[in-house]
């Protein structure tokens, strides 16, 4: 609270701050750049923080109040600070993503008669948003629009992408916006001094302030949260590429309709990659009869090729051991690695990557009779078992963890003969017969039942959670054909399956479907 003043003089009271920041983007930074730039113009300054790990891994609260030593000499008397941001009384909220600048409004700490909100567009996904079952990303422009309506003035831009341009950290950038937004009475030398005070990474942490700083100025605000780059993957069209993949290509443009065009592209791409040029192949054979009944249908949008091309690329791919090796060494994700740890040009770069083998992931890759030998053996079972109980950690920059990481993505080649390919192969090749089946008489059951597949998902104890619910769903579609409400039953179920881990909703679901007059 602002000391007392005398009845004759105005009240003065401090400028009041909050930053909410991630771990690791140096929101302790940027709340000590803020103190030391006050205490150098002629300002009291306090900062506290308050971690947040319990609502959100890694959030932490960082508070500072800046208050006028002039003011302090005038009245006699030093101020008493808060210690933490109160809600309906923050002059200024800097939010390093755009999931923590709609918290910030939630819980009242931004206000539209008095805060000015300075944000990132980017998003770093919670916890509960990568945990869930099916698409639990929040809606960016929900946030935005949130964030907009709750503040008094609202500066918004992709500020992670500016620091990363400099190779800097977002801290930096986030200080120059606050700069930039002019809600300081202070100069643009005084931010940039600060920095330069602090003697690290002086000259990229200076060209991070200077486009925050040129940004915010502008009155930067993001009126959605996508890139004005994106396209939707309802009109696009695949581009010409040459080889086997530019031949596949040609072919999606003229043998499907263009509003599925994009997304079946995209399948191939994604299959040649997984596998190769054959097996894209098969994706699309398996496409014909799909895009045949949207043909003799006439539905407009070829919803049904469309949604089936996306899911059964997704199937197509699924996530093996040998799947996972081969990502794990592509250089892209070294050189990814290497840039979000800034590592300098010269420095020794070590990466450990924790693996866990299940019996069942082990036997996926062999052979079919080898496989099915191993699960039958009750002592090899035990010896593999004993050997991967506590996993173990691998060096994926070292020779060995290399080499060994290289035979297994190696595999490749022989994915198709693998027990776990014939299983999969299996399953997709009833759920595509599932689909033409039913797709002339009910469309939209049809329709259901391909995003049915958004449940097959993953490995280990979630793809076992999935496959199991995914069985379960289509074990009542017989009894529901025929019904006029059997796509609103289906999406019901699928709803109910992907809302918890337990079951627990599904089998309400279930329940109440089995209790439904006639």
């Amino acid at each position: 609270m602002p000391p007392e003043l005398s009845s004759s003089e105005p009240e003065t009271k401090p400028i009041s701050i909050a930053i909410l920041a991630l771990g690791g983007e140096g929101g302790g930074v940027l709340a000590n750049w803020i103190v030391d730039l006050g205490e150098h113009s002629g300002y009291i300054a306090q900062t506290t923080s308050v971690p947040g790990v319990a609502q959100r891994t890694g959030a932490t609260v960082y508070y500072v109040e800046l208050f006028p030593q002039e003011a302090t000499r005038k009245a006699g008397k030093e101020p008493v600070l808060a210690l933490m941001p109160v809600p309906g009384d923050v002059d200024i909220v800097i939010a390093s993503e755009l999931m923590e600048a709609a918290r910030a409004v939630q819980r009242g700490i931004v206000t539209p008669d008095r805060t000015t909100l300075i944000a990132s567009a980017h998003r770093v996904y919670a916890i509960s948003e990568k945990s869930a079952m099916g698409d639990g990303i929040a809606d960016s422009a929900t946030l935005l629009a949130a964030a907009r309506t709750g503040s008094r003035r609202f500066i918004c831009f992709d500020m992670a992408k500016i620091a990363n341009d400099a190779r800097s950290v977002i801290s930096s950038a986030l200080f120059g916006a606050l700069a930039g937004a002019r809600v300081l009475p202070l100069k643009r030398e005084d931010f940039e001094e600060t920095i330069r005070r602090s003697g690290v990474a002086v000259k990229e942490n200076l060209a991070a302030f200077a486009a925050g700083y040129a940004a915010s100025e502008a009155g930067a605000s993001e009126e959605t949260a996508a890139s004005e780059s994106e396209v939707s993957a309802s009109s696009a069209t695949p581009q010409a590429v040459e080889g086997d993949a530019g031949v596949l290509l040609a072919r999606v443009r003229e043998s499907f309709p263009q509003a599925a065009q994009a997304v079946v592209a995209e399948g191939v791409k994604r299959l040649i990659d997984y596998q190769d040029t054959d097996y894209a192949k098969l994706y699309l054979e398996r496409l014909q009869p799909i895009c045949k009944i949207d043909r003799d249908c006439g539905v407009d949008g070829a919803s049904l090729t469309r949604e089936t091309a996306r899911y059964l690329a997704l199937w197509m791919s699924y996530e093996d051991a040998i799947r996972v090796a081969g990502l794990k060494i592509r250089p892209e994700r070294f050189r990814s690695i290497r840039k979000e740890a800034s590592v300098a040009e010269g420095q020794l770069l070590r990466v450990n990557d924790f693996l866990h083998p299940r019996l069942g992931e082990i036997c996926d890759i062999l052979p079919v009779s080898i496989g099915q030998r191993v699960q039958a053996s009750r002592w090899i079972s035990w010896i593999i078992g004993k050997l991967t109980r506590k996993g173990r950690i691998v060096r994926t920059t070292s020779v060995p963890g290399f080499l060994m990481m290289y035979m297994l993505a190696a595999m490749k080649p022989w994915r198709r003969s693998t027990l776990r390919y014939r299983s999969e192969d299996a399953k997709i090749r009833g759920w595509l017969e599932r689909i033409q089946a039913i797709a002339p008489a009910d469309y939209e059951l049809a329709l259901e039942i391909a995003e049915c597949q958004r449940l097959v998902k993953g490995y280990g104890d979630t793809y076992e959670r999935g496959i199991g619910n995914f069985n379960i769903i289509m074990g009542v579609i017989e009894q529901l054909r025929g019904a006029g409400t059997a796509a609103h039953h289906v999406r019901e179920l699928r709803n109910a399956a992907m809302a918890d881990e337990s079951g627990n909703q599904l089998e309400a679901a279930l329940q109440k479907l089995a209790a439904r007059p006639g």
